[in-house]
């Protein structure tokens, strides 16, 4: 007589953004990046904070592709701090790989705004990491919350949006 072993618990499945091939992932900025030796643990594995560097690099190339340097925000007196993180591990990245930081603004409400990113495979076939975050404009001379977006600011985030559309 054999006896059959119980199974192994299974995760239940999830989300679109598990799929890297999906739609869901067209059009959005890429930013590319090669694991360093800084960049990892002992284990030659990406460290979990290196993942929201990369994400805050992406999203610092992505604005200053259409036009705003994070110089000037801090010049103006705006500064955007995040207010929510929430990431998603999906698999490891080792030393020496490369990797694609995808991401795009999600959305723009009063003066919240929201990014999702992807970390994919240079091919696509691979997703390491979700991500969303949520940052605030804060006025950083007085230390508080803005009532409302700069009008330059605004505008750019505008350009953002009507890409994301298309």
């Amino acid at each position: 007589m054999s006896e059959e072993k119980p199974s192994q618990p299974k995760l239940p499945p999830t989300s679109a953004l598990d799929n890297p091939s999906s739609p869901e992932f067209e059009n959005w900025f890429e930013y590319p990046v090669r694991v360093q030796p800084h960049q990892t643990d002992y284990a030659g594995l990406v460290w979990h904070g290196s993942y929201i560097a990369w994400m805050e690099e992406a999203r610092i190339e992505c604005l200053r592709s259409i036009g705003i340097e994070f110089a000037d925000l801090v010049a103006i007196g705006c500064d955007l701090p995040v207010v929510d993180l929430s990431v998603r591990y999906h698999r490891s990245i080792k030393l020496g790989m490369a990797v694609l930081v995808k991401t795009r603004m999600a959305e723009v409400t009063g003066v919240r705004i929201n990014w999702d990113y992807a970390i994919v495979s240079t091919d696509g076939q691979q997703l390491y990491v979700t991500a969303k975050v949520t940052l605030v404009a804060l006025d950083s001379e007085r230390g508080r919350i803005m009532r409302q977006l700069p009008a330059s600011v605004k505008d750019a985030l505008a350009k953002i949006s009507a890409l994301n559309k298309n």
